[in-house]
């Protein structure tokens, strides 16, 4: 009789285990799934690489590799398509950045 009793503990414990996890993970999904920030412009990263949410006000003094043409929607970065208006950017921590900005790492997209 102690056979049969030793299994139905294990599978009781298994299953109270496994109910005590739920909580767990859903909590875990709900971090997971929560959407990313918008870059702020006055972040330091984002001043330290002059980003500009707006590609056609980049001061050419102090960005003189810019090109007007150059901006976010078109850079190697965005993780985005090209019509999105905002994406995340992994250069940004996944930050959501404009999708008509642009920062000193623009890389042209293959």
């Amino acid at each position: 009789m102690t056979d049969q009793m030793l299994p139905r503990r294990s599978i009781l414990k298994g299953a109270l285990a496994a109910l005590a996890s739920i909580p767990v993970v859903a909590v875990v999904s709900r971090v997971e799934a929560a959407p990313a920030a918008k870059l702020d412009p006055n972040d330091a990263q984002a001043k330290s690489l002059h980003y500009a949410t707006d590609t056609t006000k980049v001061d050419a003094k102090t960005s003189p590799s810019h090109k007007p043409e150059q901006k976010c929607a078109n850079c190697a970065q965005y993780q985005g398509k090209a019509t999105d208006a905002v994406a995340a950017c992994p250069i940004f921590g996944g930050k959501l950045v404009e999708g008509n900005g642009w920062c000193m790492v623009w890389a042209k997209k293959a």
